[in-house]
């Protein structure tokens, strides 16, 4: 699999795509603009490195975004190098799981997007699943158990040259304010594998909800279940956080989760507004 990993054509296709997708610099204040420049000096190196099991992941960059409740969210940049490297790692592994995943899965993944998510939670609401479980994960990108993400990744990436690559991105420190920190859990979001990691693990999810037959929608952490009565909700979500506590190791924000009613729910932005008319039901 490395082979293919370092294939000049999966590099080339792999710088093409973090040069597109512009970004800021990492620690090492290489910019995406000098990436074309100087990725091919360093290549023979890096790849030499990684042959012999010498290459080692520079430390991530922790830049605070605002949020809009006045807190902020913490981002972590690996350098533009290592961001090519990655990109490649997840040119090669994604379709190995991406024939796996839930068609009710709609967040980063191809021929999927967020206007599909808002599709289909209306049209189970049309169905008159009106009873919905929103759950909102508490810092999930910082709380994902290393172990448990890389044993799910493991069963379909036998290579071990890969995967100790993934492991040192993982495991990669992050310098915040000047100041290096150990991380010993979490994806860092701004990592161009931290998309397909998350949804690695949070297929386990998606396995569990399809075998409770339950109707749902989820794009990366956000996710939601639609039900026909409060009290079938109200079992969901119990049994959805018990398994998310003892199965992923993952805790739910509960100041933002809830059952909800369609009028006083929103998904990735968009709310639902009645449009009642004589003699129908469930208009959304």
């Amino acid at each position: 699999m490395i082979a293919r990993v370092v294939h000049p054509y999966n590099l080339q296709k792999a710088l093409e795509h973090v040069v597109s997708n512009r970004g800021s610099a990492g620690v090492d204040g290489v910019k995406v603009s000098q990436l074309k420049e100087r990725f091919p000096n360093r290549k023979l190196q890096l790849l030499d490195d990684i042959a012999k099991g010498y290459y080692y992941s520079q430390p991530i960059l922790g830049v605070e975004i605002p949020k809009g409740n006045g807190k902020v969210r913490l981002l972590g940049v690996p350098t533009t190098t290592d961001r090519v490297l990655q990109q490649s790692v997840s040119q090669v592994i994604a379709p190995l799981f991406e024939t796996e995943f839930s068609s009710n899965s709609f967040g980063f993944r191809p021929n999927k997007n967020a206007r599909q998510a808002v599709g289909q939670s209306q049209d189970y609401i049309h169905q008159g699943l009106n009873h919905i479980v929103d759950i909102d994960l508490k810092n999930f990108f910082d709380e994902v158990d290393h172990c448990l993400l890389l044993n799910l990744v493991y069963r379909k990436v036998k290579c071990k040259t890969t995967m100790r690559l993934i492991r040192k991105w993982l495991r990669a420190p992050i310098q915040i304010k000047g100041k290096l920190q150990k991380r010993r859990k979490g994806v860092p979001q701004g990592s161009p594998l931290s998309p397909l990691l998350s949804n690695i693990l949070l297929h386990e999810l998606d396995k569990e909800m399809t075998r409770r037959k339950y109707k749902f929608v989820r794009y990366a952490d956000d996710f939601s279940i639609y039900c026909t009565s409060h009290n079938g909700a109200k079992a969901t979500a119990q049994a959805l956080v018990k398994f998310l506590k003892m199965k992923l190791k993952l805790i739910i924000n509960e100041e933002k989760s809830g059952i909800k009613r369609p009028v006083r729910f929103t998904i990735l932005g968009f709310g639902f507004v009645p449009t009642y008319k004589k003699g129908s039901k469930n208009d959304y």
